[in-house]
């Protein structure tokens, strides 16, 4: 079994502000950067040892990793396959007024439907398969092996529906903290939940669950 801890990216401004961001490239704020600090010191101080370090390839999520990297003498691996999902035209918005400027591509995005098409976006379903496709092939590479991948709230959620068997479009009861440590053992086609929402390392602050 490859075990990989999963890491939700650090605090942006858009986070704050409740902005949908997609693939858009928002840097992390001054707290981001600290939470990306306090979690390198935290793993540093863990009595293991990871094997690699993958990071989707948008600066929030590498800008997290980078402090990682640096503790633990890692490279940063970029893996476009855990990026955010794309959200089109969805992207930018306030989420308190996406119904009001853009209503058909916000009731496309609420619905949940696998199919349902978010103008210049990837489907649910689109987004479901190429974080699956891009989780299972690094577990194969590192079969056996412990890693840490640096990503968003849109593919914590597709990681914990597929290691809960929940479906897709039903109720999210799970959490999706900045800078949260999330554990999934992949084998083959076959995934565990094995621990999920750590933020002990910033126990201080009330962790942003807004998506992505």
């Amino acid at each position: 079994m490859t075990e990989i801890w999963f890491i939700r990216h650090g605090e942006t401004d858009w986070n704050r502000q409740r902005r949908l961001q997609g693939w858009q490239d928002t840097p992390l704020n001054a707290s981001g950067q600290a939470q990306a600090r306090a979690l390198a010191e935290r793993l540093a101080g863990e009595a293991l040892t990871f094997d690699a370090l993958y990071s989707s390839d948008l600066q929030r999520a590498m800008a997290t990793a980078e402090p990682v990297s640096q503790a633990l003498g890692l490279r940063v691996r970029p893996e476009p396959g855990i990026r955010e999902r794309g959200f089109g035209v969805l992207e930018g918005l306030d989420l308190d007024r996406i119904e009001e400027l853009v209503p058909e591509a916000a009731a496309a995005w609420k619905s949940r439907d696998p199919e349902r098409i978010v103008e210049g976006g990837e489907t649910l379903g689109q987004f479901n398969a190429r974080v699956v496709a891009a989780v299972e092939d690094i577990a194969q590479r590192h079969e056996g092996q412990r890693l840490l991948a640096f990503t968003h709230g849109g593919v914590l959620d597709i990681l914990w529906r597929r290691a809960s068997g929940v479906a897709l479009n039903a109720p999210r009861q799970a959490t999706l903290f900045n800078v949260s440590i999330n554990r999934i053992g992949v084998q083959g086609r076959q995934w565990q939940l094995l621990d999920w929402g750590d933020i002990k390392h910033v126990a201080d602050e009330v962790g942003n669950d807004v998506q992505p």
